[in-house]
């Protein structure tokens, strides 16, 4: 198993490099400036379309803008953003968090883009129901020739949704916050335990058994992130004094690279866009088949609010985790990972319960977040092997629950990062060739907007 850790992680480091980078990057800076800087003027009037200002019941659609930007989000706020910034610290140092901060800026424009386009050229299942995402946008928009390129996608969009991140981060957090405080040794078998209990859970709910978990987890997600929110500003202005010195430590470290042994600024860089990518996964593809279930007639409209993911995702939230690690001093002081990291800083500031409290917020991201992600796999595999097939797909989940569960952090970050990255490249040369068709949808409606 060493092995197989180890050759995922070195095929991870080897996609992570120029390409990806000058792909996500760049492709993100040419859709600012090819934009007029559309996205960024008009986020006054996406807060209204979320607000439901614009909607029509009679548009085609399964979902309203809200949900659509809820179902996107659900995957990543929580623990992309508990977790994920606590890995980009003890990899890449505070700076790493200035260049997902660039990488969100730039992501910005690439939702708006990429989920345009998701609702522009939406497709039809086996099934005959309507559909959206990176493979209905490089068939309907490139032509069948591409198809190729779209299997390519949903083959590895079906990897990068798997639930093995939440499993090994909720083991985690349960293990080092709950178990072993309280006397139980941390052990591969009690990982194993919480493995069998958490498919046990998942399955239940995403098999059709037991529905109303899902819909208690899911109720009760909004309420956690209040929670969570609530609990990192009183970190955060606990040690007011500690805040600008904080910004200024993440802005200096990402030009010194300082703060991380033996590192180097362009090994900051990409650290900061992996983690990035991970937290409001901009250029991936995964967000466009949520927004491309939107109600909506107008592409425009939806693009709008999908660009509001990663202000929110990775601008707001990633921001507030970040400097209650860096303020509370856990980054320097323990050489814990993942989610254990931000667990001693709840701790920290807020000894006795501080960590528990993490624990209970974390427990209702991670499974909604195992019980959403099967809807993006099914709708690969659907495309691939067609619709009478996509549960499969919920029966390979159940399985990786527990293999996520048992695997080393490390070898699961990797893994994903590796799926991303493939992800990445049908997604952004679908978006990038099909651009033009965004800029004229983009003058039309908004030469309407002004009428």
């Amino acid at each position: 198993m060493k092995i197989v850790g180890d050759i995922i992680i070195h095929l991870s480091n080897l996609i992570w490099g120029a390409p990806v980078l000058i792909l996500l990057l760049g492709g993100g800076f040419y859709f600012l400036v090819v934009s007029r800087l559309a996205p960024i003027k008009y986020i006054r009037h996406a807060v209204q379309i979320l607000t439901g200002k614009y909607d029509d019941p009679n548009e085609e659609g399964q979902l309203h803008h809200y949900q659509a930007l809820s179902t996107a989000l659900a995957g990543t706020v929580g623990m992309g953003n508990v977790s994920g910034v606590a890995v980009a610290i003890t990899m890449g140092g505070p700076g790493a968090i200035f260049w997902m901060w660039i990488s969100a800026l730039l992501g910005i424009s690439t939702k708006f883009f990429t989920c345009s386009l998701a609702v522009m050229y939406r497709g039809k299942d086996s099934a005959g129901q309507t559909q959206g995402g990176p493979m209905y946008v490089i068939t309907e928009g490139l032509g069948k020739k591409w198809k190729p390129m779209a299997v390519f996608f949903s083959i590895a969009a079906m990897l990068g949704v798997l639930p093995l991140f939440q499993a090994n981060q909720l083991t985690q957090v349960i293990r080092d916050a709950v178990l072993i405080p309280n006397g139980f040794e941390g052990s591969f078998t009690s990982d194993l335990t919480t493995g069998f209990i958490l498919a046990l859970i998942v399955g239940l709910v995403i098999l059709g058994g037991i529905k109303r978990i899902g819909k208690v987890t899911g109720s009760l997600v909004p309420i956690m992130v209040v929670v969570y929110i609530v609990a990192v500003l009183f970190i955060i202005f606990s040690n007011a004094e500690a805040i600008l010195p904080s910004l200024k430590l993440i802005i200096t470290d990402a030009f010194t690279a300082q703060s991380v042994l033996g590192g180097s600024v362009g090994a900051i860089i990409i650290t900061g866009v992996r983690r990035a990518a991970f937290s409001n996964e901009a250029g991936l593809g995964t967000a466009p088949m949520a927004h491309g279930a939107a109600k909506t007639n107008e592409p425009i409209r939806e693009g709008l609010v999908a660009m509001l993911g990663p202000i929110i995702d990775t601008l707001i939230i990633c921001t507030m985790t970040a400097l209650a690690i860096i303020i509370t001093g856990v980054w320097q002081t323990s050489d814990a990972d993942g989610i254990t990291l931000t667990a001693q800083a709840f701790e920290k500031s807020m000894p006795g319960y501080g960590q528990y409290l993490l624990t209970l917020c974390v427990s209702f991201f991670s499974l909604s977040t195992m019980f959403a992600f099967p809807y993006y796999g099914s709708k690969c595999l659907s495309f691939v092997a067609g619709a009478h097939r996509q549960h499969y797909y919920h029966y390979l989940v159940v399985i990786l629950v527990v293999v996520g569960a048992v695997s080393q952090l490390r070898v699961v970050i990797s893994f994903f990062d590796f799926a991303f990255a493939l992800m990445a490249f049908p997604t952004m040369i679908s978006a990038l060739l099909l651009s033009g068709k965004v800029r004229k949808a983009a003058k039309d409606y908004f030469g309407r907007l002004k009428v």
